[in-house]
């Protein structure tokens, strides 16, 4: 379970750090979800740990289970090192060619947050499995994820927003009609105010029905900052101390 070196994954990916072990599981309804995995690297008996879920982007969509590491993965898991929040993480590998939640691209939001989504209820699902087979804090589960992962974590939060401690998404949208089902919850959201590839409205749309629903969201936006805002986000040690300072009551 200990975090692994592979050689192979320095080439294609840029990490140069001790990368998360490979897992394959298959859901209840049938659905493989290829992921990498990351434990406590001293973890101690009797006591639980916090859970983040990471959800990439369109650029990392494969079969490989190894581009998801591109971006985000080591910085969390350093990032909570350093301020002393040993943690799990799950970095789950969405297919080619499909979406963790359909995405209206006219608008710039989800299109189907409502509606069922195997992969994402895999993915929930594996979620509910980790938690069930290892001491994992259920009042800490933290979701973050970045461009088409930044949608995928608020479609997350409509279909769990009474498992998820704190969300933190990237450069992504999601659907202003379910805001009122997580307006409790604690959100940071990301976005740089020059994005040309998912325009800063649809943070904006989301933060504003947040607000008239009662809740009380942050927000980010990095000014004259294109889509690329992820990686100031992750190496900000002030946002991992937020995110796992959040817990559930």
């Amino acid at each position: 379970m200990r975090e692994i070196l592979i050689a192979s994954l320095l080439g294609a990916t840029g990490i140069s750090a001790a990368t998360p072990e490979a897992r394959e599981w298959k859901a209840p309804n049938g659905t493989i979800v290829k992921y990498r995995w990351s434990v406590p690297e001293t973890p101690v008996a009797g006591k639980s740990y916090p859970l983040v879920l990471f959800l990439h982007g369109a650029g990392e969509r494969g079969k490989n289970n190894k581009l998801q590491l591109r971006h985000g993965v080591i910085p969390i898991i350093e990032g909570a090192r350093k301020l002393g929040q040993p943690c799990f993480l799950i970095a789950p590998q969405c297919p080619p060619g499909v979406y963790w939640s359909p995405i209206d691209g006219k608008f710039k939001r989800l299109s189907a947050a409502s509606e069922p989504n195997p992969l994402m209820d895999a993915v929930i699902a594996l979620v509910g499995d980790v938690m069930g087979k290892h001491p994992v804090d259920p009042k800490r589960f933290y979701v973050t994820g970045i461009s088409m992962g930044g949608f995928a974590t608020w479609d997350l939060l409509g279909r769990i927003p009474d498992q998820v401690a704190a969300a933190v998404p990237i450069c992504g949208g999601g659907d202003p009609n379910l805001a009122y089902k997580f307006k409790d919850v604690p959100i940071h959201a990301f976005h740089g105010e020059e994005d040309s590839e998912v325009p800063v409205a649809a943070t904006r749309i989301m933060i504003a029905a947040l607000e008239k629903a009662g809740g009380k969201p942050r927000a980010t936006y990095y000014p004259g900052v294109d889509h690329v805002c992820w990686t100031r986000t992750y190496d900000n040690p002030e946002v991992i101390r937020w995110m796992f300072a959040q817990r559930r009551e």
